[in-house]
């Protein structure tokens, strides 16, 4: 079994700042091709991906649309993150943290646990 914990959400102004947070517990990851993603999925749109990182803490990949304003980590426990900076009324969604063996970090596939997720709105 393993549980993930989002938290960090709320609310913020266009242009600012947020960290969101992925505590994982249960079985842990002890093989660097073991990956954690972070999704979003906006009212009536399709969840779409964000940022993946390896669980040994290398290998980064994220969205085009997201590209130099997020940064994903993750400490030398069991908590990854997402850094968002610069955020836009755009990236208001609920944003899931997920983990698991994908061939593609993309992609929804190969990702087996997730998160219930953690709402981020931001205003214009």
């Amino acid at each position: 079994q393993v549980q993930l914990v989002e938290s960090g959400g709320g609310l913020v102004q266009a242009g600012g700042s947020l960290r969101l947070s992925c505590a994982a517990s249960g079985r842990t990851f002890s093989s660097g091709r073991n990956t954690m993603g972070w999704f979003r999925q906006a009212p009536g749109k399709e969840r779409e991906f964000v940022a993946a990182i390896r669980w040994s803490g290398g290998g980064t990949s994220y969205a085009d649309s997201v590209k130099g304003r997020f940064t994903i980590s993750k400490d030398n426990k069991n908590t990854v993150y997402l850094q968002m900076n610069s955020l836009k009324p755009e990236d208001t969604a609920v944003y899931y943290c997920a983990a698991g063996f994908p061939i593609r970090s993309d992609s929804i596939a190969g990702y087996d646990y997730w998160g219930r997720g953690t709402q981020v709105t931001i205003s214009s």
